[in-house]
């Protein structure tokens, strides 16, 4: 047994050995070399902030405090925590069924609904009498309490826009009235005014049927629309009254809105509506937003100086909204400087209508702020600048005053106003001063085609060897374009005086016009010559109807159609209001065309003939040289008026002008050297005229040597009176 017993102390001895070498297990710690508990809970916060730890022998484990759960039981701070219970919602609750329960952090309260208080003498919830306080409704309606609630019913002539619990306001339906004199105003404006006036109305008495807020928004949007397609809102009267409408119809239509925020487009309108309904007045921030601008104030002041229990503000963007030029005009009244630099104006962004409820933003203690983005993006420089303007209703026009520019790009234009109506950017546009180096190229070159021309018509009109209907041609488109570049020479740039100025551009109009017109009689000749026999001609009486009668024609409809369009601000020419310049550009185009088909037409035929069995070939060639001539004609002049296109547009470039006025001066010596250098008859002629010019000078001077010579003899001769001998 010794033995076994001694084996028994040695295996247990080394076991303590061994232990004590190991270490303590976890959830012990070891103290005086003995193996003890450790105290988890010890340590703060261990569990949670809604949780009880409990110590184990050699753990510990969490629970949650009442109120809170956790999805695993008897669980550590490494397996999960606890969440607060809703009592509310899992309806664990005990409040009365006149009571609404609240929850709370770990429970829930009971408390009286609205419109009700707590007794103290039995805990229970009874009804406030709203209708108690005299200034709940206002002294314009009557008060009806309800339990829980109230309502207020307006008096005959006050509104509250059917928030029942809000302060009846005066409602006042004459600012949808038309005037006396209504003839000029347009039906579906009437229209729209009409339905205006009838909800109005409506609102004015107390148990009047109406539609909806989002009813009457749509359907005057919808005639707004028709209004903005038929375009007749250019007019100042027009443009004023029916920004005066849509902005009555905002204050009617606003407060009505349900919802809080309510946006709404159509094809020509685009509309966000914002409405606070509250007891107190809101605070902060209020921003509105369409596709075009954007609209930035503070509640304060929307709410203005009275709250009636709402708030609302509005921006509302008109697509085709387009001023006439005479309105942009009446800008250069309040800009001195602008009169002398003849300063023209355009709208580069839609117009945008911004409303609030409150109804003194004739001078606001804060300025608003609006970011419009620009119709056609263009940078500001030298002679582009962008400036803010809202609608003047009293003078009819756009008005910078009480706006300012904050900050501009080429795409958006800042703006900050002290006031309220409706806004636009305007972009005015500075005419550019033309270089000296261009001016000088313009009037030497001029000069040198004026010359050119005088040559011409002095050769076409008396050269013999060279007369025909080519020649007549010739002589008529020279004195077309010498009248013509006269005219542009002398009083392009008399801008300073308008009937003078629209004289000389009814010249340009009429000379210029005339000159395709020839050059189209040119272009039949040569037809007539080659398809139809060779010596063909036209009738003088045919030539001038085409030549200076359809012309005529052309600038006496013109005139008729659109007389301001003569002149502009920068040149005597033809205005780009109404595409009135297409009444110049489009028989030009025609003639261009028609004479590129002839000629076409012509080298066909003169390819065929050439290839014929028996061709005549010296009047063949002479026909060739004819059309090759014309067809370069046709380029300069044509080419000339592709850049003359962009010469008189706002944002002509320095390119245009320089090619412009190159070909321009090109025209008069490009006819001189074809129809006269190169042609070999009237180089003859000149030949003889120098010749005889020379002779005519030889002979005189050979008429003046012998009649010198003569008088040196005379005092060697004997006179009869003194008897002297003669040698």
């Amino acid at each position: 047994m010794f033995p076994n017993t001694q084996l028994k102390w040695t295996l247990l001895l080394l076991a303590l050995f061994l232990v004590s070498a190991r270490g303590c297990n976890v959830g012990f710690e070891r103290k005086n070399k003995i193996c003890v508990d450790t105290d988890e809970c010890a340590t703060p916060n261990l569990c949670g902030d809604h949780a009880l730890c409990f110590n184990t022998n050699g753990s510990y484990y969490c629970i949650c405090n009442e109120g809170f759960n956790s999805t695993t039981p008897n669980f550590t701070a490494t397996m999960g925590e606890c969440w607060d219970i809703n009592e509310c919602i899992e309806k664990t609750h005990n409040c009365p069924s006149d009571m609404e329960c609240v929850n709370t952090i770990g429970s829930y309260n009971c408390v009286c609904r609205n419109g009700y208080r707590l007794l103290r003498t039995d805990s229970r919830c009874d009804d406030i009498n709203e209708c108690s306080d005299p200034d709940v409704c206002g002294r314009n309606a009557q008060c009806f309490n309800k339990p829980g609630s109230y309502s207020c019913k307006c008096h005959h002539g006050y509104s509250n826009y059917g928030n029942n619990q809000s302060k009846c306001i005066e409602m006042s339906c004459d600012a949808f009235e038309l005037e006396s004199d209504t003839e000029d105003v347009p039906v579906k404006l009437k229209n729209l005014l009409s339905l205006l006036s009838s909800s109005c109305e409506s609102m004015r008495k107390p148990n009047g049927s109406r539609l909806t807020g989002e009813q009457l928004l749509e359907n005057v949007f919808t005639s707004t629309d028709e209004l903005l397609s038929d375009g007749n809102m250019a007019a100042g009267e027009m443009l004023s009254q029916f920004l005066d409408a849509m902005e009555n119809s905002m204050r009617l239509i606003g407060p009505q809105l349900r919802a809080p925020v309510t946006r709404m487009e159509t094809h020509n309108t685009f509309a966000e509506v914002t409405v606070m309904k509250s007891q107190t007045p809101p605070s902060g921030r209020v921003t509105l937003s369409t596709d075009s601008a954007l609209f930035s104030t503070s509640w304060e002041t929307v709410v203005g100086k009275s709250y009636p229990g709402f708030a609302f503000a509005a921006l509302v963007s008109y697509k085709d909204l387009n001023s006439s030029s005479d309105l942009l005009h009446k800008m250069r009244s309040e800009k001195s400087d602008d009169k002398e630099r003849s300063v023209t104006y355009q709208l580069n962004s839609e117009v945008v209508t911004a409303v609030v409820s409150n109804t003194e933003t004739k001078q606001l203690s804060e300025p608003v702020m609006l970011v419009f983005t620009h119709v056609e993006e263009r940078a500001e420089s030298e002679d582009v600048v962008y400036s803010c303007v809202y609608w003047d209703e009293a003078q009819g026009a756009w008005s910078g005053r009480g706006c300012e520019r904050a900050e501009s790009n080429s795409t958006h234009t800042v703006c900050s106003c002290s006031h309220l109506s409706s806004f636009a950017v305007l972009m005015a546009l500075y005419p550019v001063q033309d270089s000296f180096d261009l001016v000088l190229i313009t009037r030497v070159g001029l000069v040198l085609s004026l010359v050119c021309l005088f040559l011409c018509i002095l050769t076409f009109k008396f050269c013999r060897s060279i007369q025909g209907t080519r020649t007549s041609i010739h002589l008529h488109l020279s004195i077309c374009l010498f009248i013509a570049d006269l005219v542009f020479l002398c009083g392009i740039s008399s801008t300073h005086n308008q009937v003078a100025c629209a004289i000389v551009a009814g010249l340009l109009h009429f000379f210029f016009l005339s000159a395709f017109c020839w050059m189209l009689l040119e272009g039949v000749q040569l037809y007539r010559m080659v398809v139809l026999v060779f010596h063909t001609t036209l009738k003088h009486l045919h030539m001038y109807l085409v030549g200076y009668g359809v012309p005529l024609v052309i600038v006496i409809i013109s005139a008729i159609a659109f007389p301001k369009g003569y002149g502009t601000d920068r040149h005597c020419w033809l205005s780009l209001d109404r595409y009135f310049i297409w009444s110049f550009f489009a028989p030009v185009c025609i003639v261009v065309v028609l004479n590129s088909f002839v000629f076409i037409i012509t080298v066909w035929k003169l390819a065929e003939k050439f290839s014929s069995l028996n061709p005549d070939l010296s009047k063949l060639r002479n026909i060739r040289g004819f059309t090759v001539t014309a067809v370069a004609q046709m380029c300069v002049l044509g080419g000339m008026w592709v850049f003359g296109c962009f010469l008189f547009q706002q944002e002509g470039t320095q390119v245009a002008l320089y090619l412009f006025t190159i070909l321009n001066s090109l025209q008069g010596a490009l006819i001189f050297i074809m129809h006269c250098l190169l042609s070999k008859p009237v180089r003859d002629e000149y030949c003889k005229l120098i010749s005889r010019i020379c002779s005519l000078k030889e002979k005189k001077y050979s008429e003046f040597s012998t009649n010198q010579s003569s008088n040196s003899q005379q005092p060697l001769r004997s006179s009869p009176t003194t008897g002297e001998s003669k040698i």
